[in-house]
């Protein structure tokens, strides 16, 4: 019975180190690495309640931007750091990342664990404000009167907003060329330069210009219309029943993170988006809070890759 008794008390005390582990966390400032720059989407939504996660851990929390190489420096970094929960990935693109088998020097499965949403934002179908086009209808008969003149951003080939836009590009059965840019702004000037004719980002980025008369929103992507543009139709309204693309932006922690570090991290994220004040802010720019536990976000991501795969092999998209 001595091999059992041994075998009993070190279950018991890996569980108490584990517990301890998620009571003491954090022990120091926590950074949260994003592949976006300032004034991004999934950047907005980060800094929408990182204050309050401060306020709740006791602790800095500290945002860094890392944009480029695709994600891949940001998502890297992260992916090599300390499993303590100190380190942790905002990102919005991993999924379109594994729906394209793109040839990453990290697995998303293997290297890192799924810890919670942050909130989801749909995307907005827009041209220059003061443009001739100022319904789908009208967008989609332009481009078939003109077969491959009409040209399109997305953001970079392979992005959340390329597959949404190449979505609406299949089902309308148009021909046009998408334009690839590094991010919102660029391809923000690009439309008001009248070099780019339409283009599809998320409501974050696009909002204020539509406010400001400088963009005319055309559609949103999501399957209901939104509380900040409610004359705004949907581009299932448009003729495109089932459509539904929206972009979620989540928080990943190193692989080796301990399970009771991610419950307290996943419920601790949870609490400060349940806060009105956080829920007001996100709801300012039409992101909406998002709520699952650790394996149902695993899920989730797992059910969105399967979804983007189909859209980019129907597309023939593959990365550069």
């Amino acid at each position: 019975m001595k091999p059992v008794c041994i075998l009993a008390a070190i279950v018991v005390t890996l569980a108490s180190v584990s517990v301890a582990l998620g009571q003491s966390f954090p022990s120091k400032p926590v950074r949260l690495i994003m592949p976006f720059p300032a004034g991004s989407a999934s950047d907005s939504i980060t800094r929408a309640l990182h204050e309050k996660l401060a306020e709740t851990w006791g602790q800095p929390v500290v945002i860094e931007n890392r944009p480029g190489g695709g994600g891949v420096i940001a998502a890297s970094a992260v992916a090599k750091s300390q499993a303590d929960g100190h380190t942790l990935l905002v990102h919005a693109g991993l999924s379109a990342q594994v729906a394209l088998q793109m040839n990453l020097p990290y697995d998303l499965h293997r290297d890192f664990v799924a810890i919670a949403p942050l909130a989801s934002q749909a995307a907005i179908l827009f041209v220059r404000g003061g443009s001739n086009i100022t319904t789908v209808a009208e967008l989609i008969a332009a481009a078939k009167t003109a077969p491959g003149r009409i040209n399109y951003g997305g953001g970079q080939i392979g992005s959340m907003m390329h597959l949404a836009a190449e979505r609406f590009r299949l089902e309308a059965g148009i021909d046009v060329v998408h334009i690839p840019h590094k991010g919102g702004p660029e391809l923000i000037a690009e439309v008001l330069g009248e070099r780019i004719d339409y283009g599809l980002l998320p409501i974050t980025v696009v909002l204020p210009l539509v406010r400001q008369g400088k963009l005319l929103a055309l559609a949103v992507s999501s399957e209901k219309r939104l509380s900040v543009l409610p004359e705004l139709p949907t581009i299932a309204e448009a003729g495109f029943a089932g459509f539904d693309h929206k972009v979620c932006t989540g928080l990943w922690a190193p692989a080796g993170t301990p399970a009771q570090v991610v419950s307290k991290i996943s419920k601790d994220v949870a609490r400060v988006l349940a806060m009105p004040e956080v829920r007001d802010r996100l709801a300012r720019f039409g992101a909406d809070e998002m709520s699952m536990t650790p394996a149902e976000f695993s899920r989730f991501v797992r059910g969105e890759i399967d979804i983007l795969s189909r859209i980019a092999k129907a597309a023939g998209i593959k990365p550069e």
